[in-house]
């Protein structure tokens, strides 16, 4: 078995998996954030659910530790005091980034699973655990069961050959692995990391690239912990721990060798994870901020990286540099360390530990306008706010911050870039538009007007953007759908009850949050169609009862937008009403059937 089969197999009732098979999954940790955790809250209430393990269940508050968002602060009240009754620790605003508190305190470590509401808990793969990002009404079950449902992926390994060039940093490392790899040739793979130069990497440097497996559509990155991880995890877990390794027989979906001898610094392109370059191509590109943190480049390793480059300089005129580590360890590490200090004398605004700008609750947000490069897993539109967003290492965005446009750390100028006065185009947002949600029956074959999106890799900001993520009432969502999608911005004006989706490949890529599957259904929206989905996503909609089909082709029957179409969920059978030519999807599964004529998970 690979390493995801041997952990999957060992918290299963099997002695061993395969790909495709679906098993309970029991759960060494099971975690709520502060933006999930009310949603989590809520569901256990109302179906009246009790938790199987308080010991294994907790809560993390990183996405606003700073407290400046009164819904926020109300959400992390609720989650408080519903802990204090049960006895469930919480990892409050002064502990920083829940997936990296959990390898911290030895809750994570090589052969456990995890789960929690946050997108990028495969960061764990970086110890060689299990770790998955799932909806509230998935943690909700995990609270009250301790195991979820999984099917066991196909896994993929790749070998990197060489000797890592000087200057190529672990986050060059990842960018240049979506270079090769895109946002969607290994969706829902598990892919092993193997080679001489990976054996040496540290952990900080391990979780900078796991954390980006999101961004590339894997299940997780999985590495092979090496002795210095393995005693690093035994430390912090208080027993010795050993690490989950691959059979020399595994059998793997495909391998890929790569020479990292060729690996270039680089950045990636406003917009997308996957679209990065060489830096050359992008070198005097003006900058108005920068960010350095996340769960990607928030470590005490990329903190010292950062120090040494501006110890002795200053932020160019203009430019606003956000530094925020990963953890309240971190931050006292560079309090220890004297890090602070040549932070605050650069010119540098200095946060407390927390997610920043991948979460609208803390520093690291950009405006209308605003070109920011920073160091986070990801630039969606719209992510990091209304402005472009650049991404890159730690060490290329303190070198931009000091020269006031995007350089490398051994090419700083003497003089930095000035500002030029200049106008931005601001767009104003669609208006809102309330629709009533209504209950529908759930036919196992329905009719309805199609809207055809040629687009690949819709991401969850688009269709359900992340400054309404405080929003938990069905009824408020769909006036929001789409709002992001460039082009579709007034979408949800236009819908009308009972319209069908048709997408790329790589829907609801991103985000763990419901929101992006509920707001179809409060605006009565019947099915989304899709060459592929995010993996959350299509658990989010599977447990919502929400029909989404999966099809690898559809050119045949010669669909357009606004065609009336049938769709038989049982079938797969898809008919264009307007020629009446016939296709074959992929049928609902068995799992998918029974949770979609149930209503929903629960």
């Amino acid at each position: 078995m690979t390493i995801i089969e041997k952990i999957i197999a060992t918290h299963s009732k099997y002695e061993s998996v395969k790909p495709g098979e679906i098993v309970d999954v029991e759960l060494d940790v099971r975690a709520a954030r502060d933006f999930g955790g009310p949603n989590v809250v809520k569901h256990l209430k109302e179906n009246n659910l009790g938790i199987a393990d308080v010991s294994k269940t907790f809560f993390t508050f990183d996405t606003n530790p700073t407290g400046s968002d009164q819904k926020y602060a109300v959400n992390q009240h609720l989650c408080r005091t519903f802990a204090r009754d049960l006895g469930i620790r919480v990892f409050d605003i002064d502990h920083g980034i829940g997936t990296h508190s959990l390898i911290e305190e030895g809750l994570a470590y090589p052969g456990s699973t995890a789960v929690t509401t946050d997108s990028h808990a495969n960061i764990l793969g970086a110890v060689g655990a299990f770790g998955q990002g799932m909806g509230d009404q998935d943690i909700a079950v995990a609270f009250n069961k301790g195991k979820v449902w999984f099917k066991v992926p196909e896994s993929v390994k790749i070998t990197l050959h060489g000797k890592r060039p000087n200057g190529i940093s672990a986050k060059d490392m990842v960018l240049n692995l979506l270079n090769k790899f895109g946002a969607n040739s290994l969706l829902g793979y598990s892919a092993e990391l193997y080679g001489e130069c990976v054996d040496e990497l540290t952990l900080d440097e391990r979780i900078t690239i796991a954390s980006m497996g999101t961004e590339m559509g894997v299940i997780i990155l999985l590495f092979p912990p090496n002795q210095a991880v393995l005693e690093y995890c035994s430390t912090r877990a208080g027993r010795e721990i050993e690490g989950v390794f691959a059979d020399a027989d595994a059998v793997y979906a495909q391998t890929f060798d790569l020479d990292v001898s060729t690996f270039k610094t680089m950045v990636s392109m406003p917009g997308k994870p996957h679209d990065t370059v060489d830096i050359a191509t992008q070198k005097k590109q003006k900058i108005d901020s920068a960010f350095i943190g996340s769960c990607t480049n928030g470590r005490i390793e990329d903190m010292r990286e950062v120090a040494k480059i501006l110890k002795g300089k200053h932020v160019a005129p203009g430019v606003v540099l956000k530094i925020v580590p990963s953890t309240d360890a971190v931050w006292q590490q560079c309090l220890d360390e004297g890090l602070v200090r040549i932070f605050k004398a650069s010119g540098t605004l200095l946060s407390n530990a927390g997610c920043a700008g991948c979460a609208a609750g803390q520093v690291g947000q950009n405006g209308p306008g605003e070109i920011t490069i920073s160091t986070g897993n990801r630039n969606f539109p719209g992510k990091q706010g209304k402005g472009s967003v650049y991404l890159a290492s730690p060490a290329t965005v303190a070198a931009s911050a000091i020269a006031g446009y995007i350089t490398t750390f051994d090419d700083i100028p003497n003089e930095p870039a000035v500002f030029k006065p200049s106008e931005n185009l601001i767009k104003k947002m669609a208006e809102a538009h309330n629709v009533e949600h209504t209950a529908a029956n759930k036919p196992v074959e329905i009719e309805g007007r199609i809207w055809v999106i040629n687009e690949d890799n819709i991401d969850t900001d688009m269709i359900f953007h992340n400054r309404y993520l405080a929003i938990t009432n069905l009824a408020e969502m769909g006036q929001y759908t789409f709002d992001n999608l460039a082009g579709y911005e007034n979408f949800a004006k236009q819908a009308k009850a009972g319209d069908i989706v048709m997408v790329g490949k790589n829907f609801g890529s991103g985000s763990s949050r419901q929101q992006a599957v509920d707001c179809f259904i409060s605006l009565g929206i019947q099915a989304v169609m899709a060459e592929s989905y995010g993996a959350i996503y299509e658990r989010n909609a599977i447990n919502a009862a929400f029909p989404i089909v999966t099809y690898k082709s559809l050119e045949s029957i010669e669909i357009q937008d606004g065609d009336m179409i049938r769709v038989n969920f049982e079938t797969g059978k898809i008919t264009n009403l307007k020629n009446g030519k016939s296709a074959f999807a992929e049928p609902f599964s068995d799992v998918q059937l029974e949770i979609y004529t149930n209503g929903g998970l629960f």
